[in-house]
């Protein structure tokens, strides 16, 4: 269901090579789906870029898939993502002298500004880690990578007696 839903926001395109998603969010409905497709993700800091003359944010994830967990299969697959128009930066908690160290992307927000149709988007990573970037608009895409493999497990988010999640 999922799956569907994403396809009807998002412009889809076929590729040759793959049958993986390619999508597009151009505005915050889109980036909420997008959001969903991308919840577990792991992300390697080596794998993040920020290019600031060319206004793009860039990241490569391994993708939980979710839409075949519905189906009862646990699958992941190799991600790219980025953001264009990009004007600024900023990491929490991201330790980027580590490369190696894995992120778990737990959401992907958008806050409009003031003036629309600029804003923050802001990736939030288990653990409290999260990056913000300052856009000029909403213009996302994501696109799979290469074969998908099982998944050892499907992420669970359990609340400890506290409230506060585990993933």
């Amino acid at each position: 269901m999922l799956e569907q839903e994403a396809r009807a926001m998002f412009k889809r395109s076929s590729s040759p090579q793959s049958d993986g998603l390619r999508l597009q969010a151009m505005d915050a409905e889109d980036l909420s789906c997008l959001s969903a497709l991308l919840q577990d993700a792991l992300v390697r800091v080596g794998d993040i870029a920020f290019l600031p003359e060319q206004r793009r944010f860039a990241f490569v994830g391994c993708r939980y898939d979710w839409a075949a967990a519905e189906q009862g299969k646990r699958e992941r697959c190799h991600s790219g993502v980025h953001f264009d128009g990009v004007r600024r930066v900023r990491h929490l908690r991201i330790a980027r002298d580590k490369p190696d160290a894995i992120l778990d992307l737990l959401a992907v927000t958008f806050e409009p500004a003031a003036e629309p149709p600029g804003g923050v988007v802001t990736l939030i990573f288990a653990g409290g880690a999260a990056i913000s970037l300052d856009v000029e608009c909403v213009e996302a895409r994501l696109q799979d990578l290469g074969p998908r493999w099982a998944a050892k497990a499907c992420p669970s988010h359990e609340l400890d007696e506290d409230g506060a999640g585990r993933s």
